[in-house]
């Protein structure tokens, strides 16, 4: 049979909605699109505030339908550390960095077989290592199409430049049209106060006041939402009386940077002096917020704890402050031109140091507030909320990773053990680790704690002398925290030993007896997994009722917190005991189960594995076409699981005896067909497929 051919990406990408309606730059939206059709780089440059990414997203949307792989948008403002440059892509491509190969490589896999379109917002805080990871890409990936924005270009070969300046003042169309600036003002104005409209008696003071601030799109969009509050022709008055105090204040600069500080200088000055601070003390945060985070952070001196809520909302109503839902909740955040005014006007006040400090001490809390809860019921809800902050507990890091006192950093990324293995971020995590034992001295709890979840996230399937200093890593700790006996009951050393095949029945009666220590520091975590190393090794045997006798122990442990992503290893191995047992009507549905619990926390190594097992059950049911296609899913599934590799059909005796069964059962050719329509659904409509017997809509 033929061998499995590369597996397309995912269709769509993850562009966000746009909020609000495109208004002007047809020309510059048709120079685009033609550049991207002969050039695999193109650049939007021009001062801040001129809006460079809302016209690469528009860009992107428009001409998504003409890469089968996607569209991506890679957001960069939060990035603080250049070397995780490459993660964030992967983030913004919803790949994890679950292996421990070099992630470049790892990345241009992801990359390659399908027409992408990259988008790279903000470069030019990380300039230099955006132009080198752009240089490789382009050079490793043929198919690959780059956007990027930038107030400078990269100047890499083959970039084509579209330098973007104001919108015109003066309209580009015949009948009476208004220009593009005095369009975009009255859309806004039209938002904030719905019966305004333009008149042939107001129409000069809107083009008055785009004058005024010089046709930037920013600007426009800050003084439109003043509409709210006072008329047209206190708007123009204000803006007057203000431009030349403001621009006086302010360094040479050129004309439209002056332009646009003096528009966010006067949005400023319309604030309270109470939102003007939460404004300030808001800069600090990355990516954006939620409520609680606001609160604990920004309070102090005049600004009350109940007081952020009810300011957040009149910052908002400003557009100073963009409120969005997503996954994890309500939460908030600034564009980068009024965060960076902020951060100004919070080093002005001298509180830069303090407020970054609370910032610091807001996460750690927050990090040893979700280890304990994470085995247990609320784990769906802190893994959406860990990878909603991840922007911050980076900064966080950044920051303890400054302190003198070393033991600040292994605290954190120590602490954050369960963000790092579960939810796909082990590479960074295993850098963040390595930088902060590299400072740490001596033999200190926050020493330990950090050396055990280094070698945790170190861990892989070959690495069988990491599994022991795993354990041994963890009995140290559990000393430390004054847990009894511990190292006696835990399984991997003895767990590794069997998988070498040294003695697997030593290894198996090397499992739990009796109460497993409880507490912090991964006690729970290892009681599960040891149950689970259990029920692996007996599989390896052969010995199927015990490996459904260990799977049930496993999952009734873990129902006893509410854990799901260990759960769903006891539903797996409880659908592979199933099978061997030649039930495979109830390991189908155990497998399904397990699947879709994987995919809930994001585990999609999980998933990949989940989803071979259930293919597998349901070729034991006869239902080998729909078995083919599960098959051909994940093969994506291990793809999006940054191990494709595992997804090739000669990849593990497994794969190729199962693939060569359903050829054998429904023909080579049959087999080859529904192995490529599993292989060309998207992750979701792969789901869709195993909740469902329908096919599902491909048209999605």
């Amino acid at each position: 049979m033929a061998a499995s051919v590369r597996e397309d990406h995912a269709r769509g990408g993850n562009l966000p909605t746009e909020v609000n309606v495109f208004v002007g730059r047809d020309g510059e939206l048709a120079r685009i699109a033609g550049l991207l059709a002969s050039a695999r780089l193109v650049t939007l440059t021009g001062p801040g505030g001129v809006g460079k990414s809302r016209l690469a997203l528009r860009a992107a949307h428009e001409a998504q339908g003409g890469f089968p792989g996607g569209a991506w948008l890679v957001e960069l403002s939060p990035l603080t550390d250049a070397s995780l440059l490459t993660h964030a892509v992967m983030e913004a491509l919803r790949r994890p960095d679950q292996t421990v190969r070099p992630l470049r490589d790892v990345l241009v896999e992801q990359l390659t077989g399908t027409p992408v379109l990259l988008v790279l917002d903000t470069c030019e805080h990380v300039l230099q290592p955006c132009a080198r990871l752009v240089s490789e890409l382009l050079a490793r990936v043929p198919e690959l199409r780059i956007l990027t924005t930038s107030r400078q270009p990269l100047a890499v070969p083959g970039e084509q430049v579209l330098a973007l300046g104001p919108l015109p003042l003066e309209p580009t169309g015949g009948d009476g049209a208004d220009s593009a600036a005095v369009a975009l003002f009255t859309a806004r104005a039209s938002a904030a106060v719905p019966e305004f409209e333009v008149t042939g008696a107001n129409r000069a003071q809107i083009a008055a006041i785009c004058a005024r601030l010089d046709g930037i799109p920013l600007a426009i969009e800050l003084a439109a939402v003043r509409m709210r509050g006072m008329p047209l022709n206190r708007l123009l008055e204000g803006l007057d009386s203000r431009f030349d105090l403001l621009t006086a204040r302010t360094e040479p600069l050129l004309a439209r940077h002056q332009t646009l500080r003096t528009a966010i200088g006067w949005s400023h000055e319309l604030c309270t002096p109470l939102e003007r601070l939460l404004w300030a003390r808001l800069s600090v945060f990355a990516g954006g917020w939620d409520l609680e985070a606001a609160e604990i952070v920004c309070h102090g001196g005049p600004l009350a704890t109940e007081s952020v809520l009810a300011l957040l909302s009149c910052l908002t109503e400003k557009s100073v402050v963009v409120q969005e839902a997503d996954g994890s909740g309500l939460r908030f955040r600034m564009l980068d031109t009024l965060r960076d005014f902020g951060a100004q006007w919070l080093d002005g006040l001298g509180e830069t140091e303090s407020v970054r400090r609370r910032h610091r001490d807001y996460y750690r809390w927050l990090a040893r507030r979700g280890e304990p809860e994470w085995l247990g019921s609320a784990q769906r809800a802190w893994a959406e909320r860990m990878r909603a902050e991840h922007a911050n507990l980076r900064l966080a890091v950044e920051e303890c990773l400054a302190d003198p006192d070393p033991s600040c950093a292994l605290e954190l990324t120590g602490t954050l053990w369960f963000f790092w293995f579960a939810c796909g971020y082990a590479e960074e995590g295993r850098g963040y680790l390595a930088r902060a034992l590299r400072r740490g001295e001596g033999t200190g709890a926050e020493r330990v704690l950090a050396l055990w979840a280094q070698r945790l996230i170190t861990l892989t399937p070959d690495d069988l002398d990491a599994a022991e200093e795993v354990a041994a890593a963890y009995a140290r700790l559990a000393a430390r925290r004054g847990l009894p006996d511990v190292a006696a009951q835990l399984p991997l050393g003895g767990a590794s030993i069997a998988v070498r095949g040294e003695s697997a029945r030593s290894a198996i009666l090397h499992g739990p007896s009796g109460q497993a220590p409880t507490g912090g520091g991964g006690a729970v975590f290892f009681r599960l997994t040891a149950l689970a190393v259990q029920a692996y090794l007996l599989a390896a045997q052969g010995a199927f009722e015990r490996v459904a006798a260990v799977a049930g122990r496993l999952r009734a442990e873990c129902d006893k917190c509410g854990e799901l992503w260990m759960r769903a290893w006891g539903d797996y191995f409880l659908a592979l005991a199933r099978l061997g047992q030649g039930d495979a009507e109830a390991a189908a549905a155990h497998a399904r189960e397990a699947l879709t619990a994987k995919w809930r926390v994001h585990d999609r190594l999980g998933t990949a594995a989940a989803m071979d097992l259930l293919s597998a059950a349901e070729a034991g049911r006869g239902r080998t076409e729909r078995a083919a296609r599960l098959f051909g899913t994940s093969a994506r599934l291990w793809h999006a699981a940054g191990l494709p590799e595992l997804g090739r059909a000669t990849s593990t005796g497994f794969r190729d005896h199962h693939e060569r069964r359903l050829g054998e059962a429904i023909g080579e050719t049959r087999c080859d067909q529904l192995l490529a329509e599993g292989r060309a659904f998207t992750i979701d409509q792969a789901i869709a497929l195993v909740r469902t017997d329908r096919l599902p809509d491909t048209s999605w």
